[in-house]
């Protein structure tokens, strides 16, 4: 679901400044390599805001197509430093999971789903009080940051047992 640390206008970080390429040698990197996850920090400088890859989601996902849509733009962000920010790039990337391009771009110069992004960035920051990502949320326990498949698995399968 959306989620920004920081939304527009707040400025996105640089990919060249010590805190990012500290921060992900001493965290990212090693966690991905534990899940044989490729993943680069992006190169594109300032890092973009992602409101629009946001509202992107929400035309995917009245199109049935919200996984494919958000899979293809993170691993176009992480993985090919393409830049989510941009409109043309956005579009491309919803053309390749199969949404249609011209009502796609269409919905984003207008900013047909501006108002359904912000009402879904209230959600998260509070009614649900999310503050990091990920933030998984389990029943009615929430648990931030990444958690191991085991932890998610054992604690899912505690939730579906008092559900029964």
């Amino acid at each position: 679901m959306p989620f920004e640390l920081r939304p527009h206008p707040n400025p996105t970080l640089r990919p060249e400044e010590r805190y990012l390429q500290e921060a992900w040698s001493r965290s990212v990197y090693p966690f991905a390599a534990r899940l044989g996850v490729e993943i680069h920090l992006p190169r594109v400088s300032p890092q973009p805001h992602t409101h629009l890859a946001w509202e992107g989601f929400q035309f995917a996902r009245e199109a049935g197509r919200a996984d494919e849509y958000n899979h293809r733009v993170l691993a176009a962000f992480f993985q090919e430093s393409q830049d989510i920010g941009q409109v043309e790039v956005l579009t491309a990337l919803a053309g390749e999971v199969g949404l249609e391009q011209a009502g796609f771009r269409a919905a984003l110069e207008t900013r047909r789903y501006r108002e359904a992004h912000l009402r879904a960035l209230e959600h998260a920051y509070r009614e649900a009080r999310i503050s990091s990502v990920p933030t998984f949320v389990i029943g009615r326990q929430q648990y931030p940051g990444v958690l191991d498949r085991k932890t998610l698995e054992e604690r899912i399968d505690r939730e579906l047992q008092r559900h029964g």
